[in-house]
């Protein structure tokens, strides 16, 4: 592998764009301290993927963007590209390959390789077969002499295989051994998912027996219910019509209730107007028999104060009857008081016989009015008979309604 161009921008002290073409023989960069030749070499390990930033002289990756002076601003990124005349595996027919790492102030680096974007590893491979890289021993910077005569035997092995070309082969190994491992892994993994598919794969197969079975029960039910229902449907229609022809019935029977009813309701009323006038009349003959009878108990008070009135006068007459016996022996005497007592005798007998006259009267009154006692009574009695039929006509009317309106 040959280095052919160099470019730099915004890395470390190459603010600017700078370009540094390797012709062919021996090509040096002479300059004074602090002007930037370890730069060029930091940049050329850094685009080879270099991941130490202490190998770069820096406390953070981002260092090797220009951090600024007082006179210039600093730089958002750094960008190193580097041209080797070397053939890509797959890419026969370019002969030169350009390789390009951009960092940007908190974004990471990315690499590119021809223009297409690819990983650190994808670089690091790319180098470490043609026998380089960011750690080769080509890269001699400051101190690494003296690194070198220290180093370990490991170390040591490691610089010789690098200067031998075969550390891309280490390097594809060790991606091999990682690659072999992570195979045996997700064999171990396929093992039991394989185990554990079998396992469900029973399950399933125990599942799919089931269904079976369900999906043979399902369709008998479905059959089973679809005869149900199609025997309730015909056992629905039949009803259905047994229903319709029973509702003709009830309506008949509904519109002869009716018919029954308008007929009972007029008789109703008509049996209330009647039994109305039979209450205005039994009112009215309880009121005459109340009446006749004031008039009977009057005519039976006077009878019998008529009657004790005879009686005295009886007594009288009889006490006078005798008083006039005795007094015959003294007639002489009591001729004065005989006629008196003639002209009294007279004044009775005519008040007796006005007595006698009114007690008959009031014996006819008395019989007459317990005659119409006892009319105004059977009155009562009939008026209160046509009543109760009238009741008992209104209640057969009412159980007649009631069970038109049940049916």
């Amino acid at each position: 592998m040959r280095i052919r161009r160099l470019k730099l921008s915004g890395f470390k002290s190459f603010v600017e764009p700078a370009e540094l073409h390797v012709e062919p023989g021996l090509t040096g960069i002479v300059g004074p301290n602090g002007c930037g030749k370890s730069n060029l070499l930091e940049a050329i390990r850094w685009v080879m993927g270099e991941s130490s930033a202490r190998s770069l002289r820096g406390g953070g990756m981002e260092d090797v963007i220009f951090a600024g002076t007082a006179s210039r601003p600093p730089r958002a990124f750094a960008e190193v590209t580097i041209l080797v005349d070397a053939a890509i595996p797959g890419e026969a027919d370019l002969q030169e390959t350009e390789v390009v790492r951009r960092i940007e102030r908190g974004a990471g680096s990315a690499y590119r390789i021809n223009g297409r974007d690819v990983r650190a590893r994808d670089v690091g491979l790319l180098f470490a077969d043609a026998a380089t890289g960011a750690h080769s021993p080509a890269l001699v910077s400051q101190g690494r002499i003296a690194a070198v005569i220290a180093a370990r035997p490991a170390e040591r092995r490691m610089m010789l295989e690098e200067a031998a070309g075969i550390a891309g082969l280490h390097v594809r190994r060790k991606d091999a051994e990682q690659k072999l491992r992570a195979t045996e892994a997700n064999l171990v993994r396929l093992d039991e998912l394989i185990a554990d598919m079998e396992t469900r794969l029973a399950t399933l197969r125990r599942q799919a027996r089931a269904a079976e079975k369900y999906r043979a029960l399902s369709t008998a039910i479905r059959m089973a219910e679809a005869k149900l229902v199609f025997a309730r449907w015909r056992e629905a229609a039949a009803a259905a019509e047994a229903a319709e022809v029973e509702a003709a019935r009830a309506t008949q029977l509904v519109e002869a209730a009716a018919g029954a009813q308008r007929d009972a309701a007029t008789r109703q009323h008509e049996t209330a107007a009647g039994l109305a006038r039979c209450r205005t009349a039994a009112e009215q003959t309880r009121e005459a028999a109340a009446q006749a009878g004031h008039a009977l108990t009057e005519m039976r008070a006077k009878r019998a104060a008529l009657g004790r009135r005879i009686d005295e006068l009886t007594a009288q007459r009889r006490t006078l009857a005798t008083d006039r016996a005795r007094e015959d022996s003294l007639a002489l005497d009591a001729a004065a008081a005989l006629t008196g007592l003639g002209e009294e005798d007279r004044a009775l007998t005519a008040r007796l016989a006005t007595a006698g006259a009114e007690s008959g009267r009031a014996a006819a009154r008395v019989a007459a009015a317990e005659g119409e006692a006892r009319d105004a009574e059977v009155a009562l009695a009939r008026a209160q008979a046509g009543q109760a039929a009238e009741l008992a006509e209104q209640r057969v009317a009412q159980a007649a309604v009631t069970a038109a309106r049940c049916s």
